[in-house]
């Protein structure tokens, strides 16, 4: 009686393993390696079934002959060979992850350059239109300066000319954040280094860079990226941290960039990394994101009260 639950048990199984065969057959586009695995288990399937026949009827498997025997030889053929081509289903899942990889890849290239490409033209409107403008009406109050005036108006006329040098110089600095001219024509380092040096000026916070690039120039892509993600680790250091100092290690060996930061902020949880009070900005999603379009690695350390550690590794060529 046991032998014959398991056993019925049995055929049970191998009919719900010869549906999901079926099913995953059709998964893999008909892949003749799974064809045949399928047909194993539909002669297995059958075979059980044909032993169970003794314990309800007067049938006896002996009477089969050859074909018991031939059932057997099928089911081998068709797991040995099956097994021995299904290399081919992992070839077409490698084939279909590589091809997912790249368009993610040319996905967020795409992003990153149009981005880039709005960033360079707002910059470029802002100087080439608002600028002139600007001088021009600081040219006027300056000539207006010259002339006499009593106590008031002369108040009133060296104050407009303050509040637009104010708004030359902030126009300036927007313009220089949407696309720092010392990115593009001096390098990584260099712009690095000077937007570190404004942050330091402040004295809200101490930004120490150490790196060994020198003038070394890498594709813009790859300077682009790594210099929106630096400056945004330093807006979230400054805006939610409460840290001190910021130190900064900037490096190339063999034929990777090496990005060490760390700061000694009160750190946070990475379990509530998403959400927006700890994020803010670009958000570390955006990071990763960006790190990822250039095949990099990026490793994030963190717990309350002892700071954060961010690991950054690129490739020097923008494959």
């Amino acid at each position: 009686m046991v032998l014959q639950v398991l056993l019925a048990i049995s055929i049970i199984l191998q009919i719900f393993a010869v549906g999901v065969a079926i099913k995953l057959t059709r998964v893999t586009k008909y892949n003749f390696s799974w064809i045949l695995l399928t047909i194993g288990f539909i002669f297995m399937a059958v075979s059980r079934m044909l032993e169970f026949l003794p314990y309800i009827s007067n049938f006896e498997p002996q009477e089969l002959g050859e074909v018991a025997v031939w059932f057997g030889v099928v089911i081998s053929l068709s797991f040995a060979i099956g097994v021995f081509m299904i290399q081919r289903i992992f070839k077409y899942m490698k084939r279909v992850e590589d091809s997912r990889r790249l368009t993610e890849k040319m996905f967020l290239n795409a992003i990153i350059q149009t981005e880039e490409k709005e960033r360079k033209r707002f910059a470029k409107d802002l100087h080439d239109g608002l600028g002139p403008l600007l001088s021009t009406v600081k040219m006027s109050v300056s000539s207006l300066a010259q002339l006499e005036h009593d106590q008031a108006s002369k108040e009133i006329v060296d104050n407009t000319e303050m509040v637009i040098n104010e708004a030359i110089k902030s126009l300036k600095e927007i313009s220089d954040n949407l696309s720092p001219h010392v990115l593009n024509n001096f390098g990584l380092l260099r712009a690095l280094r000077n937007f570190a040096n404004k942050i330091n000026a402040t004295r809200a916070i101490h930004i120490q860079l150490d790196s060994n690039l020198g003038n070394e120039r890498f594709s813009n892509n790859i300077e682009v990226v790594l210099y929106r993600v630096v400056c945004e680790l330093i807006n979230n250091t400054i805006k939610h941290a409460a840290a001190t100092t910021i130190l900064i290690h900037l490096q190339k060996e063999a034929d990777d960039i090496l990005i060490s930061y760390q700061d000694d902020g009160v750190g946070f949880d990475k379990e509530k990394l998403d959400e927006p009070p700890l994020v803010g900005g670009m958000g570390f999603s955006n990071i990763y994101s960006r790190i990822n379009s250039l095949k990099g690695d990026i490793t994030l350390k963190s717990n309350l009260q002892q700071g954060t550690q961010v690991y950054i590794k690129v490739k020097t060529t923008d494959e």
